[in-house]
């Protein structure tokens, strides 16, 4: 199983190590192997994974290139294919390339889903509308929401210094009730411990390891997914095509910012930390009246969190991606200074807090819970402004088809912090009622998260109005796909007909398959209206949370007996609720990668999130891509290379959007010795859709025209693929008309037994799929040389004579 193939080359070998990059491997003109009618099929799998035994449909198969995590195989027959090339004249050598374990492993990797709101903020940043240029307005976007990531860090930082320090430390075990049951918390009930600013200073250490875990996490999965360089070569000359980013030689190899920003986000959390120690015992030092080196010595902490704070910033503002050249240099005196001095700060400030206060008492919330409004109106101000960005660059160049007129990534920014507001809110209710229950002993969490909380039921009600109209319209499109299934079956067969006659429940089946796969093209709407109402509803929160002081049901207490029926109602179930969603957060994320079912149901939205680049968050889950499309590229490079012959890369679902990335980042001179075709593809339907500054329609029309030909199949009971709707000349040469699923209706000769409803699945039982993969070879050829007897000076002037077949 881990035989190399003899024609691998040792380009990988020179990247890892980290040599100077080598000029970019392209087609020889007199390649080492007589293999010129040769052609390669790379099979590229989707989500969910797969196994290289299903994918060649073989039970040994050989591994060509790669490792456990990811690697190309090929059948064992087909081992020495290129020694071979009589035996494979008119058909291609088949090989697998296998990437499930980038995205998939074991249990523990559900910790992962508690990443979550900082995978769905740095995808906002690549739904950017499309721009005719690059402009300050495209460098403001990418701005606000590396801003607006950062503080998504102070959040969740945020979230478990209120758990450790407010809720535990300074209300828990404060009061002596609270404390007594609770009998791990005795020692800071008494004794040396008993000080307030003592006991914040040992409970300061939970958070502090958190941010240590995030900056381990995030160094790590860097390391261990995301160092492979891309395939080195120099930026294309345009020709009069669009400059498309993923085509750039440094766009899958964010070095230098993902090393800036774990800097910046860890001095973050680190110095969130400090805050929330220091600034309590620099308030009583200012109020009590106490030695003047400690009141002056708050001062300077207080000072120092601040330049800190301003340097955060700085670095975060300074600089965001380049693309342009893969780019190995590292800012090392941010990359070191800043994480240790903030570290080292938070060292002077546990000391200082430590200092013996007699007098010093814990009554009430610890103060400074009004952080979480500040931080929830800063979150607001900056969608707010990221969606007039946004809208400006729409109107540069609009599509109709971008998702919510170019609002996609604003509204998906909104999501992520609202998802930290139920992860945050969830975790402090949830120990809340594990500390104390209903007696009363402590105040319990901030009053802004109640407030939040509260605003759940409505949101709710919401998103149940929203599910009952899509369901109508669903039941509509079921009624008219009812009678489409008909004309597409023909089943008003006529009398003496062999054919079975029409089953109405079958009917009913397609139909309805066909009907909840259109719901897919009803997600920016749904979104979009949750969103606006989650900024509404949380602005709401705010304001109460501000002018009353009080929690929802105090608030509302002694008005109209509705009014107050229905604030302790909200509040209480929103609590509820909020815990639910924390707990469910972590159950869905295990179930996903034990359960192969629920993998493939949410799998896509998790290998959407972490395909892109950590170009916002460096927190967020590792880019698989950035090693699955230099594994891509330097495979078809170096094949071709050694080969001179020609490949059709086949790539199913997700599969499909990493091909498409491997082609832009190939030599042109080995892109058109490339056919793509695509099936259960999400390109346009999804990407095109909600990426256009990638992924817009004149990306893939430029795409077309630099492959040597494209096909793509779709179905209309698939809910993620879809057709790739290039229009003009491109238009008619990429799509096949949407392939009958299932593939008969009833019993025939060719299927005795009942066909079943693939949907998004096994293309490959489809014969179209068989002819168009035969059609994508037959046009490959057409641009392949003969071999000719006159040697390596024959084949050099046949290959510079051939050329691209049109289309």
């Amino acid at each position: 199983m881990n035989t190399t193939h003899g024609h691998e080359q040792t380009h990988g070998h020179d990247q890892q190590n980290g040599t100077a990059a080598e000029p970019a491997p392209r087609p020889s003109a007199t390649p080492s192997a007589v293999t010129d009618e040769t052609a390669l099929e790379l099979l590229v799998h989707g989500v969910g994974g797969t196994t290289p035994q299903e994918m060649l449909d073989d039970p040994k198969p050989v591994r060509v290139s790669g490792d456990d995590t990811a690697a190309v195989f090929r059948r064992g027959e087909d081992a020495d294919a290129e020694e071979r090339p009589e035996d494979y004249r008119g058909k291609p050598v088949p090989e697998a390339y296998v990437w499930c374990n980038l995205t998939s492993g074991n249990g523990s990797r559900a910790l992962w889903l508690l990443l979550l709101p900082f995978m769905v903020v740095n995808l906002s940043h690549w739904m950017r509308p499309n721009a005719r240029r690059w402009t300050r307005t495209v460098r403001l976007y990418g701005l606000l929401v590396r801003l607006l990531s950062l503080t998504l860090t102070v959040l969740l930082v945020g979230a478990a210094c209120e758990v450790a320090l407010d809720l535990t430390a300074w209300q828990c075990a404060g009061t002596g009730a609270c404390a007594a049951r609770h009998s791990w918390l005795g020692f800071l009930a008494e004794g040396w411990w008993s000080q307030p600013g003592r006991r914040l200073a040992l409970a300061s250490l939970v958070p502090s390891a958190l941010a240590g875990l995030l900056w381990y996490l995030s160094h790590r999965t860097w390391s261990a997914y995301e160092t492979q360089r891309p395939l080195p070569h120099m930026p294309e000359p345009t020709d009069g095509e669009i400059d498309n980013a993923l085509g750039r030689p440094g766009f899958w190899y964010g070095r230098r910012l993902v090393a800036r920003l774990r800097a910046a986000h860890t001095a973050a959390a680190l110095l969130t930390v400090a805050a929330a120690v220091g600034t309590s015992a620099a308030r009583f030092d200012r109020a009590s009246g106490g030695p003047a080196l400690l009141a002056v010595l708050g001062w300077v902490v207080v000072g120092a969190l601040i330049l800190g704070t301003l340097a955060v910033i700085g670095v975060v503002v300074h600089r965001g991606r380049s693309e342009s050249r893969v780019d190995d240099t590292l800012d090392r005196t941010v990359v070191r200074v800043l994480p240790y001095a903030a570290l080292a700060l938070l060292a002077v400030t546990m000391v200082y807090a430590a200092w013996s206060r007699p007098g010093w008492r814990s009554v009430g919330r610890l103060p400074g819970d009004m952080s979480f409004g500040g931080i929830a109106l800063v979150q607001g101000a900056l969608v707010l402004a990221l969606a007039c960005v946004a809208h400006a660059i729409y109107r540069t160049a609009r599509d109709p088809r971008t998702a919510l007129r170019g609002l996609g990534g604003p509204a998906t920014a909104m999501l992520a912090c609202a998802l930290g507001g139920v992860m945050t809110g969830g975790v402090a209710q949830r120990v809340a009622d594990w500390l104390d229950g209903t007696s009363g002993l402590i105040k319990g969490p901030p009053v802004l998260l109640s407030w939040q909380a509260s605003v759940i039921p409505p949101l709710l009600i919401v998103l149940a109005v929203l599910a009952g109209a899509l369901a109508l319209r669903t039941a509509r499109i079921k009624k008219r796909e009812t009678a489409q299934v008909a004309a597409d079956y023909d089943l008003d067969a006529k009398p003496g007909d062999t054919a079975e006659p029409p089953d109405v429940h079958r009917t009913a089946r397609i139909a309805g398959t066909r009907a909840r796969a259109a719901l897919t093209d009803k997600a920016p709407l749904m979104i979009g209206v949750v969103s606006s109402v989650a900024l509404l509803l949380g602005a709401l929160a705010v304001v109460g949370a501000w002018t009353t002081g009080k929690v929802p049901a105090t608030a509302f207490r002694g008005s109209y007996a509705i009014v107050e029926g229905a604030a302790q109602t909200a509040q209480a179930l929103g609590s509820w609720l909020i815990g639910l969603g924390f707990i469910l957060f972590v159950t869905w994320g295990r179930r996903a990668y034990k359960d192969a079912s629920a993998r493939r149901t949410i799998g896509i939205l998790w290998d959407v999130g972490t395909f892109w680049p950590r170009a916002a968050h460096p927190f967020a889950p590792p880019c698989y891509a950035e090693r699955a499309v230099p594994d891509l590229t330097w495979r078809m490079a170096t094949w071709t290379q050694a080969t001179g012959g020609r490949l059709i890369l086949s790539g199913h679902s997700q599969g499909s959007v990493l091909a498409a990335a491997a082609a832009w980042q190939l030599h042109p001179s080995v892109r058109k010795r490339v056919g793509l075709l695509t099936y259960g593809s999400p390109l346009e339907r999804l990407y095109g859709r909600w990426f256009p500054a990638q992924f817009g329609p004149e990306a893939l029309a430029s795409l077309h025209r630099q492959v040597d030909c494209w096909r793509n199949l779709h179905r209309e009971t698939d809910p993620i693929g879809g057709p790739i709707n290039l229009s003009g000349e491109c238009g008619p040469q990429v799509d096949h008309p949407a392939l009958l699923d299932p593939l008969a209706y009833g019993r025939t000769a060719e299927h005795p037994l009942p066909a079943p409803i693939l949907g998004h699945s096994d293309y490959q039982a489809d014969p179209v799929f068989a002819e168009e993969r035969a059609r994508l070879l037959a046009r490959l050829r057409q641009g392949v040389p003969q071999q000719r007897p006159e040697g390596d000076a024959g084949r050099a002037e046949a290959q510079g004579s051939s050329g691209r077949s049109s289309g």
